[in-house]
């Protein structure tokens, strides 16, 4: 007697079983051998796992078989990316938070909102918040608007959102302030995203020049006054060029080695 075919809550458990499979098997499987694993006739296989591929989750190989598919492949390259860049910013984020005692964040272009990759706290308490994770818009943080001001991100359509006093909310203002950006090289915001707090960000470029993050120093307004900002501004902009030329350097040593 044939089994009875699965749906609902069950079909998404099997599904999410056979993804695994695929996913942890050192060899890439057949359907076949997916079917007789996990006990499920041939064509409920067949069905769960052209689900699965259709949503780019899996994909086959020239035999037939079945591996990670598109989605998830890129998202490892994604994620790895992360880790190498905040691996090789660490320092200078170390070096800013110890040089003006405020919090160094890097952050990265996220799906509608900057991704804040790491953080290092400065001296203070005051002001010294967790950002990682943090849904930030790009219009009105440091770090979103020097991904605007390159081209990484796209400027949000419509009508902006105002999250506090000062926040930009047309896109004529955000398009002289992003011009301001690229001409002194760093962005800036006070009282934009939260009353009282202040930010400079510049931008993280690869080999090529194109700007993949930014890192910013914040801290309260009390602490980080106007004519502080253009200083704070070349700080950055001068850690993240002294690791770029320590790296340069590095691999000359290594290449004449």
């Amino acid at each position: 007697m044939a089994k009875p075919e699965i749906s609902g809550t069950q079909a998404i458990d099997r599904a999410s079983a056979l993804l695994i499979h695929v996913i942890e098997a050192v060899n890439p499987p057949l359907l076949s051998q997916l079917a007789l694993a996990h006990e499920l006739p041939k064509s409920t296989t067949s069905r769960l796992l052209g689900a699965l591929e259709k949503q780019g989750l899996i994909q086959r190989d020239r035999s037939g078989a079945y591996l990670p598919g598109s989605v998830l492949t890129r998202f490892a390259r994604q994620r790895n990316h992360e880790l190498d860049l905040a691996m090789k910013m660490r320092p200078v984020l170390e070096a800013l938070a110890e040089k003006t005692g405020e919090t160094a964040n890097l952050a990265i272009a996220g799906n509608g909102y900057v991704e804040l990759i790491d953080q290092v706290d400065g001296r203070y308490l005051l002001g010294a918040t967790n950002w990682v994770g943090t849904k930030v818009p790009y219009h009105c943080s440091a770090l979103g608007k020097v991904l605007l001001a390159y081209g990484t991100v796209k400027i949000p359509s419509g009508r902006l959102e105002k999250r506090a006093a000062r926040s930009i909310t047309t896109r004529p203002q955000l398009l002289i302030e992003l011009e301001l950006v690229r001409r002194q090289g760093f962005a800036t915001i006070k009282d934009e995203l939260e009353e009282g707090l202040v930010a400079v960000a510049a931008a993280i470029r690869d080999v090529d020049g194109n700007v993949i993050g930014a890192i910013s120093v914040s801290g309260p307004t009390p602490r980080i006054s106007d004519k502080q900002i253009p200083a704070l501004g070349e700080l950055i902009i001068s850690e993240i060029s002294r690791l770029h030329d320590n790296n340069k350097y590095d691999k000359k040593k290594v290449g004449a080695a």
